[in-house]
């Protein structure tokens, strides 16, 4: 049965946030197109994290957001932490990072698709807000970190 209202909104943010068409820029996955595991993995000076660690960061807290909704409990952070350590640098392992942030994101459109409109109104567990600013939030934070990687590829190479 297909999305309608509020969820159907939610599912198309995320969507074009991580790889559709967005009126501000390039989706998430467009920005990562042709980065290489080197260029991914390369630091700037003045930025804290690499693209790596950006798209580790992103992976973890999208599963983070699908998990509190399944789980209905808690979750403050990510079992591998906020920011999972790059451990690997090669193409194999960049494949992986990128595979796994697709799979995070299947997951929870997954998450979306199954779910009660009437749950977007009920807070968090934990969190001082409603699922629906969680969901609509992920969409910003794949935007927010889209550009920060976008920077690094022209900073770095």
């Amino acid at each position: 049965m297909p999305l309608t209202g509020e969820l159907a909104r939610i599912d198309d943010e995320l969507r074009r946030a991580y790889d559709g068409e967005c009126w501000h820029g390039p989706p998430l996955r467009e920005v990562l197109k042709g980065v290489t595991a080197a260029a991914a993995a390369a630091k700037h000076p003045q930025i804290t994290h690499s693209a790596w660690a950006l798209v580790n960061h992103l992976a973890a807290w999208v599963g983070v957001v699908a998990n509190r909704i399944t789980e209905w409990r808690p979750i403050t952070e990510p079992d591998a932490g906020d920011f999972p350590p790059v451990i690997d640098t090669n193409e194999v392992a960049w494949a992986a990072a990128l595979d796994d942030l697709d799979r995070q994101h299947r997951k929870l459109l997954g998450v979306v698709a199954g779910l009660d409109a009437a749950k977007l109104d009920a807070t968090v567990p934990g969190k001082p807000y409603p699922v629906a600013v969680m969901l609509h939030g992920t969409a910003q934070h794949y935007a927010y970190h889209a550009g920060q990687i976008a920077l690094l590829k022209k900073l770095v190479g």
